[in-house]
């Protein structure tokens, strides 16, 4: 990953750009299997000043999975900002998830996992697809249709009525 390491040492203190496009070899390289493709572009602007970086991640595209409900194709957008610090030191350490403490002598710092985890953080919990203008989902209407037979079809487990009444 080491595309994703910045170089601080030799750099003028104030303002400087990277930008950074995420293809499916980065999700590949942190085995995450929910995506399948990714087109995303990460813009970061560091502020350098003497003994502390400050990094705004601006971070923007979409990435292909699964529907989470029907099985099928499904395209999320993302789009977010992250910050971090990074304060320059004689040893590494961990301050907050927001700081970090890096060794000054190292001269460079790697950014993938905070991207990952950016990224990551931005995905949707319940990725499912979204409904059209009408209110009707555009989830595969067989599978939509499979799902709500098995539902009326299915008789509630008797036990559970009478956990239910232990909650009375």
């Amino acid at each position: 990953m080491e595309k994703y390491q910045i170089q601080f040492s030799g750099l003028k203190p104030g303002t400087h750009s990277f930008d950074f496009k995420l293809d499916q070899s980065f999700f590949e390289h942190y085995h995450f299997t929910d995506i399948s493709g990714s087109d995303i572009m990460v813009h970061i602007e560091m502020e350098k000043e003497d003994r502390m970086i400050v990094l705004r991640f601006d971070i923007g595209g979409s990435v292909n999975s699964v529907c989470d409900r029907c099985g099928d194709p499904l395209v999320i957008r993302i789009n977010g900002q992250q910050s971090l610090v990074v304060k320059l030191s004689d040893h590494n350490e961990e301050e907050s998830e927001d700081v970090q403490i890096v060794k000054e002598s190292e001269g460079r710092f790697d950014l993938s996992q905070f991207i990952y985890e950016y990224v990551s953080l931005m995905l949707p919990v319940h990725r499912v697809h979204e409904d059209d203008g009408n209110g009707r989902s555009l989830c595969n209407p067989e599978v939509l249709e499979k799902l709500e037979k098995l539902k009326e079809s299915h008789a509630p487990d008797p036990r559970w009525e009478v956990l239910k009444k232990l909650k009375e």
